[in-house]
This record gives C-alpha cells, structure tokens and sequence, in this order.
C-alpha cells in the first residue's frame, strides 16, 4: 500500500499505534499531510519519544467507539484513510457501520479506505491463544458469531477481544456503509496470510 500512500496529499490513519507507519512514510519520502488518531495515551508518548521525521504529523487521542471522534480530523478531508488491525477490535455491526459511514464522510472526492484485518485463524500459533468468554463471565449466547477473545502477553497479560472477519462478510458491511471493495490481498505472518488486506472506494 505504501507507493499508493505516497501519491496521495493527506492521510487520515485511525489507530496509529505507535507511529510506525507515519516513520515509514517519512523515510519513503512522503511530501503531505498526515493525522493519526489512536485511543491509547501511552502509545502516543511512545510517538513523542520517537517522533516520525521528515514530514507533516499531527497525532491526537480519539476514541473510536465513542461519538465526536471525527472532530480530531478538524474539519479536513483525506485522500486516503486507513484502518489497520483496528476493525477487528471494534465489537458489534453497528459500531463498526458507525465508524465506517463516518469515515465515508471524511473522504475527499475519489478517496480510499484502506484497511486490514487480523487472519488469526489461519495461524496455529494464535488459535492456541483462543480463550472462553467465560473468563469475562460471558457465555457464546452474549456474543456475535466471529467474535473471540484471545489473551495477550506481550509487556504483561490481559485479554483481548477479536473479531474474525470472513471475505463475504467485508463483502457485505462494505455495501451497508456505501463502499465497493477494489482489491484484496494478504500478507505478512509465518504464512504469509496473517492479515487480510482491502482496498475500498466510496460509491456514493
């Protein structure tokens, strides 16, 4: 995705994480503007203590789940916005139509959505992560089919909710929130097919 990234003059990146994919696009040379927003204040001190150089940054705290997040944008619209390893995260149909419809109004005029979506079930490694919900005190009945809580053991434990997207179903909330989905890849992992990856283009 990165030289399609480069061509553009704004990118809106929900769930920037780290920062990482802002450092990338710095060291490939990225002359516009990019805004990424994440929920995790810890996080965004990591990107202070490492700011991305060589190009135009703005990284704010947002909550995706919670209404008003499209404020942090201030008004702006993007050739591309990105979703990467942050759908998955956002549990229920209707939180995620929400999200999606509003990223919709954030683009500019031939804009993308780019986004990608953890495969873990194709890996053995992270299906042995797969917990019950009743660890939360939860049974399957509270739960959306595809939804699955894995633990987490990187810098301490916890437990973390995962939905597991099938092609049919990107296929289908894509349509609900006035999207077609242009192209579809995978990548990264042992397997090469940890993450699926999409491209979509607003129809409307």
């Amino acid at each position: 995705m990165l030289p399609r990234l480069l061509r553009t003059e704004t990118i809106l990146d929900l769930g920037c994480g780290n920062g990482e994919l802002a450092r990338q696009l710095g060291v490939a040379g990225y002359a516009g503007v990019y805004v990424g927003l994440d929920f995790s204040a810890g996080l965004l001190e990591e990107i202070q203590k490492d700011p991305p150089a060589g190009l135009e940054a703005r990284f704010c705290q947002a909550d995706l789940s919670q209404p008003g997040w499209e404020s942090a944008a201030e008004g702006r619209t993007f050739d591309a916005i990105l979703a990467l390893a942050v759908l998955h995260h956002l549990p229920g149909g209707d939180l995620r139509r929400q999200v999606l419809r509003q990223a919709h109004k954030l683009l500019s005029p031939g804009g993308v959505f780019m986004l990608s979506n953890w495969q873990f079930l194709s890996s053995e490694r992270l299906m042995r992560r797969i917990q019950a919900w009743e660890r939360l005190g939860l049974g399957e009945a509270a739960v959306d089919a595809g939804d699955y809580l894995l633990d987490w053991k990187s810098g301490g434990t916890g437990l973390r909710y995962v939905h597991h997207f099938r092609l049919e179903e990107l296929e289908e909330l894509a349509g609900e929130t006035s999207f077609s989905v242009g192209e579809t890849f995978f990548s990264d992992g042992e397997n090469g097919r940890l993450s699926l990856y999409q491209v979509w283009e607003p129809v409307s």
